[in-house]
């Protein structure tokens, strides 16, 4: 039995005319969004202040390295939170339960006690692999496959999460610059919480969207399944008791280091695992190759961007002239500066591609990854710049780190979108799922990249700091233009995939 599409008269238009159940999920997303960019944004300066301030006294490289494990797991757990989704919960299960164990990891954050910390964050890592990637795909589940209204909503779906974060730098900021560490940690239980209690009281809004799991298991398979997850929980529980006890100690630089090469050597393997052994036709086989080059840039990309919570976080606090009259600007709220420029920016930049579109000027999405990455890396020339002030022993002044940041989500709004819609263009598409898991690696190992790479900041050798910007800048610049030249060929690709699909 067949249904008749709904006609435009007939369509939910209840929020900002899209669906009532968008309202459910932007909500959600946004509170999910301020619990974790507050706790981000607090994460490398309470690890590194000293014991007086209440911090742990870290060193720079180690809680550099943490902060882009941190990072890098969640993206990394989206995986197996995906899989959860897909074959034993259902969505709407997965990102309830992802909420709550994020919740139980903010409210351990927020008792003062060195011991817990690292409890805390686990839990916060594990809940957002369950809630991150299932949200998102509830969103998609909300509109027929012929609703024109898709994209759009998307866009008012990732305004969420911008307004988001740009409450939990607004609302932390403060309370950091009190000292007040845990009540910080704990702002963000109560953002969660409160998204909680929205999801649960509107999910009816979703109309049984992601309410039952997308793949059919057998009986044994879900208790195999259920058996690795146990199994995989317990081993965890027993690497942290040993850790707390002091039985197993570890060097988080040592850690970041091998986990970068392990998630790029997973990246590579199914990537060539599915070219080669995928049974795809030329144009297949081309459109992947073109989607390897946005893969690339899309980890230096991150690798780079993800700077903004450690080491140009650490700049704002503290080579920065944060004083205007009488009133000292809260070292948090410098990165408010990338979610005020998105809302400004983004209906800029798709009016600009529409409107290269109508001249018949259509750059590929290499090129205009390129474009993002180059304009990112501009951002670390101004830091170059500014840290050599810096490294003489004065402090700059913050438009210094404005500028970054403009140049920053500049370079974000020509790559991110873009590359997701590169994923869902050029994948084959019975492997569309499988190669947006492969592409989100590629924002783990950027996140854990930019941890290691912010570990080289030294404070007691102020004068590698240029050196270290100028590094980022000119290997971003020389990826940039690598994957540009290369695009050259790529294009015809991509073309050739067009009109496979039509």
């Amino acid at each position: 039995m067949t249904t008749e599409q709904p006609n435009s008269n007939q369509l939910d238009t209840s929020f900002f005319g899209h669906p009532k159940g968008l309202s459910t999920l932007f909500f959600t997303e946004m509170w999910e969004r301020f619990s974790y960019y507050g706790m981000r944004a607090l994460l490398i300066l309470f690890m590194t202040a000293s014991i007086q301030e209440g911090g742990l006294f870290i060193t720079v490289a180690s809680a550099s390295a943490i902060y882009g494990l941190y990072t890098g797991s969640v993206y990394l757990m989206g995986l197996p939170g995906g899989w959860i989704a897909d074959r034993l919960l259902g969505c709407q299960k997965t990102v309830w339960y992802g909420g709550i164990i994020i919740f139980a990891g903010h409210v351990v954050l927020a008792i003062p006690s060195d011991k817990t910390f690292f409890i805390g964050l686990v839990l916060v890592v594990l809940g957002t692999g369950l809630l991150k990637p299932n949200i998102g795909a509830m969103v998609g589940q909300l509109y027929s496959k012929d609703d024109k209204r898709r994209d759009a909503g998307y866009t008012l779906y990732y305004m969420g999460i911008n307004i988001g974060s740009f409450l939990a730098y607004l609302t932390v900021g403060p309370l950091k610059e009190q000292g007040w560490w845990h009540l910080a940690f704990g702002l963000a239980a109560i953002g969660m919480a409160a998204g909680l209690i929205q999801y649960r009281k509107t999910l009816y809004k979703l109309n049984g969207a992601g309410a039952e799991p997308t793949v059919e298991s057998s009986p044994k398979m879900i208790k195999v399944s259920w058996s690795i997850i146990t199994a995989f929980l317990i081993g965890l529980t027993l690497v942290i008791t040993a850790i707390m006890a002091g039985s197993l100690v570890i060097d988080p630089v040592s850690i970041a280091e091998s986990a970068a090469v392990i998630i790029t050597a997973i990246f590579i393997l199914y990537f060539i695992g599915i070219f080669f052994l995928g049974n795809l036709d030329g144009n297949e086989k081309r459109g992947l190759a073109a989607l390897f080059l946005v893969c690339v840039a899309s980890a230096c990309f991150w690798a780079g961007f993800e700077q903004a919570g450690s080491s140009l976080n650490l700049f704002a606090q503290d080579y920065t002239n944060r004083i205007m009259g009488s009133f000292e600007i809260p070292t948090i709220w410098f990165q408010l500066s990338n979610s005020a420029f998105i809302i400004i920016l983004a209906p800029f930049i798709a009016a600009l591609w529409i409107n290269l579109a109508k001249k018949m000027i259509t750059p590929s999405y290499g090129i205009k990854c390129a474009i993002g990455l180059i304009i990112m890396a501009l951002g670390f020339l101004v830091m170059f710049f500014a840290a050599q002030y810096a490294a003489s022993g004065m402090k700059v002044a913050p438009y210094w780190l404005v500028s970054t940041y403009f140049l920053h989500t500049v370079g974000e709004l020509c790559l991110s979108p873009v590359a997701l819609s590169a994923v869902s263009k050029l994948s084959p598409k019975r492997f569309a799922g499988q190669m947006m898991g492969v592409f989100v690696l590629t924002y783990s190992i950027g996140n854990v990249v930019a941890g290691l790479l912010a570990g080289n900041l030294d404070p007691n050798n102020l004068n590698e700091m240029p050196e270290l910007f100028m590094h980022i800048c000119l290997i971003t610049i020389a990826v940039g233009v690598v994957v540009a030249i290369l695009t050259l060929k790529t294009k015809k690709w991509e073309l050739l995939v067009d009109k496979s699909a039509s």
